[in-house]
């Protein structure tokens, strides 16, 4: 018996490409019954803002044997069989290892992935012509027990004014679940600490300024109900649901990106890969000039090395990174003081 499959033409740089998808019935997210096929016209569908948003950087792969609920693996390395126009660019890992890593340089490479059983795709802060300094801020507003979608809102409209006022313009979307995920295009000339650290002056004055609603403590233990400024997405190899990209979810949300105007009013489980092209289409991708205007993060360093001059030091690290310089004992606050 012939195996089922489909075939989509996809557009791009060098022509159309006929693209195969094998099982293209084959249910991903079963609650809303889309499949592998729906996946992939989606990816066509909104193509060009996907690509301006994850072409270009290195990219991990979040894949699925089976349906969202089950399996997942992530790929880093292009797996066999990748066709010729997908490439890869050497990327130096936190433990000082390099390896390939994976680039979407059009759409039908994107369609490619999906064929490879891949939901969710994780791009660099880094382009891979520079993959060793950021050109993009990121700063994962993260909703912790107690606190959801809507207490996040505020504590972003907050950060857009703390970054205004280092002079850096702040862009949004959606993270596909409960948080909002803040950007901001900054010049490719510092390296990942620098611009973590960037990350934690800024997060360090947000939470100064809305105590009772922002933490940055990295132990869950000492967060409370509130929001938590998850500075280690900054870091080399952390990486966030890029824009546009699905979530594996059981609404099949998207990670979509909205303007602030909209932010009151928005609700992250209507944007989903069957309203979002549409969306796309009648209001325009809301990230289409982000990277316009380049902002400098020299002054969030200025800020960085106030707090270490007034005792505040390097937060932790994430722990399957090395020991880092000055970094404090990675060891839960309570178990620490059960030992001591």
């Amino acid at each position: 018996m012939a195996r089922e499959e489909a075939h989509l033409t996809v557009s791009g740089p060098h022509g159309d490409r006929e693209m195969r998808v094998s099982s293209p019935g084959r249910v991903l997210w079963p609650g809303p019954g889309l499949t592998k096929l729906d996946l992939a016209r989606y990816l066509v569908d909104v193509g060009d803002a996907f690509l301006a948003a994850n072409g270009g950087r290195p990219v991990t792969l979040q894949r699925f044997k089976d349906t969202v609920d089950g399996e997942q693996f992530f790929s880093k390395n292009p797996p066999k069989g990748a066709p010729d126009f997908v490439r890869s660019v050497d990327v130096v890992y936190p433990s000082g290892r390099s390896h390939p890593q994976l680039v979407i340089d059009e759409v039908a490479a994107a369609v490619w992935a999906v064929q490879m059983n891949t939901v969710v795709f994780h791009p660099w802060a880094s382009r891979a012509d520079n993959p060793d300094n950021p050109d993009e801020l990121r700063i994962d507003l993260d909703p912790q027990p107690g606190t959801g979608f809507a207490e996040a809102v505020p504590v972003a409209q907050e950060l857009r004014r703390v970054l205004a006022e280092a002079g850096l313009d702040a862009f949004i979307k959606t993270s596909g679940s409960r948080g909002i995920h803040v950007f901001a295009p900054i010049e490719p000339t510092r390296e990942f600490l620098d611009v973590r650290h960037a990350v934690i002056g800024a997060a360090r004055e947000l939470e100064r300024r809305m105590p009772e609603q922002v933490t940055t403590a990295w132990w869950k233990e000492e967060r409370g109900a509130r929001i938590f400024v998850d500075f280690n997405q900054a870091n080399r190899d952390r990486t966030m649901a890029g824009a546009y990209s699905p979530r594996a979810l059981p609404q099949a949300t998207v990670s979509c990106p909205i303007r602030w105007e909209e932010l009151d009013g928005v609700d992250p489980k209507t944007l989903t890969i069957a309203t979002v092209p549409e969306r796309l289409k009648i209001a325009g991708d809301p990230w289409a000039d982000m990277h316009s205007s380049a902002g400098a993060v020299d002054l969030l360093l200025e800020w960085w090395e106030r707090d270490l001059a007034a005792g505040l030091g390097e937060l932790p690290f994430p722990p399957d990174f090395p020991k880092m310089p000055g970094e404090p004992p990675r060891v839960q606050p309570s178990r620490a003081r059960t030992k001591g």
